[in-house]
């Protein structure tokens, strides 16, 4: 009913902590349904639609949603996918594969520096696109790629609202600082972290830990898993990778990142039933129990013992209907 799917009770009780929340980007605060805006070709031995038979036969093995928008950008140009040899997924930089004994890589701008392959003068994108790079023999720059995604709508709620709860959020992502500042500037995060690798992600989430933070982590995907694993909540959008899903502690059945704030909100009133009802039995126990054992005779209190047995089923009662009123505003 509320988007949520709980794996780990424990997580869920202790939702009523969070203090700082970091999302990943694609998939989680935007749609993730990538599109080919823009192709620059930089070799002039490949053609336009062989530049893309090379990229998308790459990312037909790749489950990251970029892949799923240069293969759709293939199909619509009716290119015909090549036969991959030694693919290999390149955790948080990209894939590499042999595609006609060629060895070619699709990598994000920060593997570039790694291989000290400058970008061509005057290249820029907007603000809003992320740029993957198709690279043949680790040295020589065949193609630019420039992909547009959209926020989702629902994001732009769902962060006043965490404000509004007190809540910090902070988005760490793969993409290049350009991309990331665009977006964070948009849904008026309190910070982000830019072409971070998932490992460096896990640090991101360990260092705001050592801050006394009590962080939670959104994500959808495989380089999301060890984030998710070491915050104090892990929470996995619906319709990301099974490994994100398994590892996290919290599920968002809708892929909505608005259903957070219901997570928290059900955190903390759960936790305010509890105490009520620890209140009310210590309380409503300290009194009936000497009651029913004759201590206030003296003051004439005496109760039967039918009556006594029938106070007693009242508190559990009330107690269980308490629980019943278990409400969270919207």
């Amino acid at each position: 009913k509320n988007g949520l799917l709980i794996r780990n009770r424990t997580s869920f009780e202790n939702s009523r902590k969070i203090s700082t929340i970091m999302f990943d980007k694609t998939g989680t605060l935007t749609e993730g349904n990538f599109g080919v805006s823009k192709l620059i070709l930089l070799s002039k031995e490949y053609t336009e639609l062989q530049t893309i038979g090379f990229a998308a036969s790459l990312e037909q093995n790749s489950e990251h949603p970029i892949a799923q928008g240069i293969l759709k950008y293939a199909s619509e140009k009716n290119v015909p996918l090549l036969p991959v040899k030694d693919f290999q997924a390149i955790k948080g930089k990209g894939v590499r594969g042999l595609v006609e004994s060629i060895d070619f890589k699709i990598v994000s701008p920060g593997y570039l520096k790694e291989l000290s392959i400058s970008l061509p003068d005057g290249f820029s994108h907007e603000n809003n696109e992320t740029v993957i790079f198709l690279i043949k023999n680790d040295r020589e720059l065949v193609g630019i790629f420039s992909l547009a995604d959209q926020i989702r709508p629902e994001s732009y709620g769902a962060i006043a609202k965490l404000k509004k709860m007190g809540v910090k959020t902070w988005m760490v992502t793969g993409d290049n600082d350009k991309t990331a500042k665009a977006v964070a500037d948009k849904l008026q995060l309190d910070g982000y972290y830019a072409e971070v690798l998932p490992h460096e992600k896990l640090e991101k989430v360990k260092e705001h830990q050592q801050r006394g933070e009590f962080v939670a982590m959104t994500g959808d995907g495989i380089n999301d898993a060890p984030a998710l694993a070491q915050a104090d909540v892990g929470i996995a959008i619906g319709s990301g990778t099974d490994v994100a899903a398994e590892t996290a502690d919290i599920i968002l059945v809708n892929s909505n990142p608005g259903d957070v704030t219901a997570l928290i909100q059900f955190g903390r009133a759960t936790y305010r039933k509890i105490v009520q009802n620890l209140v009310w039995a210590t309380g409503y126990n300290v009194f009936a129990i000497p009651l029913a054992a004759g201590v206030f005779i003296s003051f004439g209190l005496v109760i039967s013992p039918a009556i006594g047995a029938v106070l007693m089923s009242l508190s559990t009662v009330i107690v269980s209907i308490n629980a019943r009123l278990l409400k969270v505003k919207k």
